[in-house]
């Protein structure tokens, strides 16, 4: 178990130590000398979003920093809910927000997704929001900030999740669609980001015939492409409708890939496709039993989330004397991180989401 006394102490560097000016409040993480929340899950009135996944950019905020595609992204996803007052950052530039100075770093988890990396009285602090340590094509890539206390995710901290290599996985998709020529391979695949890298990684393999696409995917697949993330040909996976109000799914889509939100792979949409073969592309698919529960028949294991490995490497390699873990298997990082001779503790926050990762 993790020290409760630890916890809650304000770490051992003095006064400059960024717990001395750092609290969790029920919005979130609150820096008190620049007056704002990192990825805040209630309203507030200036905040600091690091990527734009719902659990993390929240609607009805007043001022938003976040990078230009973040702000693109909440756009679409929240119209007018994603803040009355927006300023964009390029990675790299350094803002002054208050009393510090703020830096938007890459984090490699989905487009425009950044670090934010805090400097105040000397003291560097690094919100890693949510990060990948591994080469994706359709964002930029994440590496190590050095800082004297770093806060982390903790999504696929358990030594049991090691993600195999991207290349292997899209092979196995496509290995299954040249032996069941005749079946239609449905992927479950998260609207923002997980779509994308599927449908890149299969590019980068050479696959250059359509991706069909259910409709909830299109909206955000082109905006990827208007940020410049070039994805091929996409089409939508539309229905006919037919007398009566039934419909029924394009006929050539036998033998072709389609992708759809999680949610509807065990939808009567999915049941409309010809001899679907149900895949799912996540992280939790090393788990067989959560691959059953979802009547997955191929599992594919490619996640957007660093994994146990991953997760301590970064942690190791910004440097950081301390590391705060605000979500997901806290307490076996922590415990991993301190037989490294680094701190570690929990924070109290609730809010942050791990489907579908």
């Amino acid at each position: 178990m993790i020290d409760r006394a630890r916890r809650s102490a304000p770490g051992n560097s003095g006064g400059r130590h960024p717990a001395r000016w750092t609290e969790v409040r029920p919005e979130g993480l609150f820096v008190r000398p620049g007056g704002f929340f990192v990825d805040p899950l209630r309203p507030v009135e200036r905040a600091i979003v690091t990527h734009g996944h719902a659990d993390h950019a929240r609607p009805g905020h007043d001022r938003v920093l976040a990078t230009t595609e973040t702000l693109a992204v909440m756009r679409a996803r929240l119209g007018q809910g994603a803040g009355r007052r927006q300023q964009a950052a390029a990675y790299g530039e350094t803002i002054e927000v208050g009393e510090t100075r703020v830096t938007l770093l890459p984090a490699g988890h989905v487009l425009g997704s950044a670090q934010v990396l805090i400097e105040h009285e000397g003291a560097r602090l690094v919100c890693s929001g949510d990060y990948k340590d591994v080469a994706d094509p359709t964002c930029a890539a994440f590496a190590p900030v050095p800082c004297d206390v770093f806060v982390t995710e903790a999504t696929f901290a358990l030594p049991v999740f090691r993600h195999p290599e991207p290349a292997g996985e899209i092979a196995k998709l496509l290995d299954s669609r040249h032996l069941f020529t005749g079946r239609c391979h449905v992927v479950g695949a998260y609207a923002l980001g997980k779509a994308q890298r599927l449908i890149a990684e299969l590019r980068r393999a050479g696959y250059d015939r359509p991706i069909w696409l259910h409709g909830a995917l299109m909206p955000l697949c082109a905006l990827y492409e208007a940020h410049g993330v070039r994805l091929g040909d996409l089409r939508p996976a539309t229905i006919d409708v037919a007398a009566g109000g039934r419909g029924r799914v394009r006929a050539e889509l036998a033998g072709e890939i389609v992708l759809a939100p999680p949610s509807a792979i065990a939808d009567r949409w999915a049941r409309r496709l010809p001899d679907p073969l149900v895949a799912m592309a996540s992280g939790w698919m090393r788990v067989k039993q959560r691959a059953r529960q979802r009547g997955v028949e191929l599992p594919l294991v490619l996640s957007d989330h660093a994994d146990w490995d991953g997760l301590i490497a970064s942690c190791v390699a910004t440097g950081a004397q301390e590391v705060w873990i605000t979500h997901g298997r806290e307490e076996a990082l922590a415990r991993a991180l301190e037989v490294r001779g680094i701190e570690a503790r929990a924070l109290a926050m609730v809010g942050y989401e791990e489907e579908d990762a």
